[in-house]
């Protein structure tokens, strides 16, 4: 992808299921469930590199012993930063006396993250400050076991000021106003009352003190506590948990938007953010693997019996088709090969564009996260050329000769490595005066690969957001080489609209299909329609989301998305270019032929799956009308 955006962002969450004095005698090491945490948090580093966290809660410890470990780091490696550390301690063990290393006894009572439940996180800040502070897991500590709370997510929620009155409502006082706090301390609030419920229960029965809080353990309603917590949600999230006792649980919401598996077997119950992740760290088939239902969460009691219920009634399936496109690994089996088609899908329009002229043409793709889509897109050409051969050689009938039928058999598309990116180059950018002439050298070309004034040059790219890098960087480059026309290639469709699901797209003049609409209507003499649209944001401004429609879909209803597509070309266009350039982008269509279960396309339909999304992306639009930098949300 050219233009970099961040989302947040993955979670890991592992529970191991027999004592710990099983995984030394089958895997000779007690640190099993830690080294495959490592594994399941670095295999997800794509999700999230502004930070990371880690917590661990050992199970059945007495009273005035430890239980809960948690690590966090911002370094500029932090999942190493937070393991060096960890480990640092079991260095100093194995110094001391090498024997204690495989004393479970030992270990638990004197080291930290050497227990059986664990929660890792991988962060992306799209708002806010990236400080400690703002890394998961978080912690609502309290001095009953079971009233411990340690969360994780990955999600964004659009009516936090709702949520934030409520908590005041309940009497609270929270600390600040964001969603993490605010999801926090909901949970934490119906945590309270259950316990409450519980103890007033085991009382007038007879229990004394000591016995409540063994039975409040075994009879915590966790369906009942996320149930009442997350009812008025409205966002997109895969929301993780662990109690002080040793019970856990992953939530997805009811669209199914933030993505979310599992595994369990006898010895263990694994929850990430992504498949092939699970896959890697325990060797399985892809098979072997669920998919946690929207609406649904997995709770895994600290008995070790899990079970999947639902908690929230589904709604329709809105799973994020920017995970298909960018976001998860690529090595994912479905991932791959939704990919593969997204760029087998773009040929009708390629080949329209270089006017069939596959003989003069080169095709490449942009690094690195558009080499699958480049894959679909070659296999595209060859089939296509292999109809044209086959229609050829039908057109010889006895004419034909071995000199004709191999020229014929002879075609193929000619594919380079036209674009390689200097990653570290960008580290050197520090003087606001030259940054521009840096920026611009962050892609380097192969030279001698295009025939001067002749080549079609036809790269793609997985989408397009800002188009700065284009712009600056990418275009004026390739134009170096002399083709007689660049073709950039968007395997995804135009980005009109902002993300409040996690994605970190919040800004209408952020996107320049944006950009190019407005641009377009004031030059058709229709910039009234700008006037209207907010008049009618403004008016909805006090409406209750439920009832808040888009209408920022009329900045785009007059033109089509050829229109807006060759606007773009037009607005990305460096003014000393000397070839020709057109930007292809994948239509809604074939998005949704080629990535059928992960429909949830709101920024580019404006198609939103909750109530709050409507509202956010007004917000938007008034923001950029009065010229307000802020979130939307």
């Amino acid at each position: 992808m050219s233009d970099a955006i961040k989302h947040e962002c993955g979670i890991a969450l592992l529970r191991l299921k027999k004592p710990l004095e099983y995984y030394i005698d089958k895997y000779g090491t007690a640190f099993y469930g830690l080294n495959k945490m490592y594994l399941l948090m670095e295999k997800q580093h794509n999700r999230g590199q502004d930070g990371a966290g880690l917590a661990n809660i050992k199970l059945d410890m007495s009273p005035g012993e430890r239980y809960i470990s948690r690590s966090r780091s911002v370094s500029q490696k932090p999942i190493q930063d937070i393991f060096t550390s960890i480990n640092k301690r079991f260095e100093e063990i194995g110094e001391e006396n090498p024997e204690n290393l495989k004393d479970v006894d030992y270990l638990k009572k004197n080291a930290g993250f050497t227990g059986e439940l664990f929660l890792g996180h991988l962060r992306y800040g799209t708002s806010g400050t990236n400080n400690l502070e703002s890394c998961h897991p978080f912690l609502r500590q309290n001095n009953w076991m079971t009233r411990n709370l340690v969360v994780a997510g990955n999600f964004n929620l659009t009516n936090v000021d709702e949520l934030f009155d409520v908590l005041l409502n309940l009497g609270q006082h929270p600390k600040e106003k964001s969603d993490t706090v605010t999801v926090l301390e909901k949970i934490g609030h119906f945590l309270d009352v259950e316990n409450e419920q519980l103890f007033r229960q085991y009382k007038t029965q007879g229990y004394n003190n000591r016995e409540i809080t063994s039975k409040i353990a075994e009879s915590l309603d966790i369906q009942k506590i996320l149930k009442r917590a997350s009812e008025d949600w409205d966002g997109g999230y895969t929301m993780s948990g662990l109690l002080g006792h040793g019970d856990a649980w992953v939530l997805r919401d009811p669209a199914g938007i933030r993505p979310c598996f599992w595994y369990e077997d006898d010895e263990i119950c694994v929850v990430t953010s992504e498949r092939p992740v699970i896959q890697t760290a325990f060797d399985l088939k892809k098979d072997d693997i669920k998919e946690l239902k929207p609406g649904n969460a997995l709770i895994i009691k600290k008995n070790g019996k899990t079970s999947e219920v639902e908690i929230n009634t589904p709604t329709p399936r809105a799973a994020c088709s920017f995970e298909r496109i960018y976001f998860s690994r690529g090595n994912d089996y479905d991932i791959y090969n939704e990919r593969k088609l997204l760029g087998q899908l773009l040929i009708p329009q390629i080949i329209k564009s270089i006017n069939n002229e596959l003989d003069d043409a080169v095709f490449s793709f942009i690094p690195n996260t558009a080499e699958m889509s480049f894959y679909g897109m070659m296999k595209g050409l060859e089939d296509f050329l292999n109809v044209e051969k086959m229609a050829a050689i039908k057109a010889l009938g006895a004419d034909m000769t071995d000199e004709k039928l191999s020229q014929i058999l002879t075609r193929k598309t000619r594919f380079e490595k036209i674009a390689i990116k200097d990653a570290k180059l960008r580290t050197f950018i520090t003087q606001e005066d030259s940054r521009d002439d840096m920026v611009a050298h962050v892609y380097d070309i192969t030279y001698g690969t295009v025939k001067r004034h002749v080549d079609n040059l036809v790269v793609i790219d997985d989408s397009i957001v800002r188009g700065t890098t284009l712009k600056q960087s990418i275009l004026k480059i390739l134009d170096r080489l002399e083709p007689k026309k660049i073709v950039v290639v968007s395997s995804a469709p135009q980005i009109r609209y902002p993300d409040c699901y996690g994605i970190d797209m919040a800004r209408m003049s952020e996107f320049i299909a944006f950009e190019a609409a407005i641009e377009l209507l004031k030059e058709r003499g229709k910039a009234y329609i700008i006037d209207d649209v907010y008049k009618k944001c403004k008016e909805q401004v006090l409406y209750p989301k439920e009832q808040i429609r888009n209408y920022v879909k009329e900045i785009y209803n007059p033109f089509t998305a050829d229109e807006i597509s060759k606007k773009i070309a037009e607005l990305l266009t460096p003014v000393d270019m000397k070839s020709e350039v057109e930007i292809i982008y994948q239509t809604i269509e074939n998005l949704h032929l080629a990535c059928p279960d992960n429909k949830g396309d709101w920024y580019f339909t404006g198609n939103y799956p909750t109530p709050g999304g409507n509202k956010v992306v007004n917000r938007a639009f008034m923001n950029y009308v009065e010229g307000s930098n802020k979130r939307a949300y």
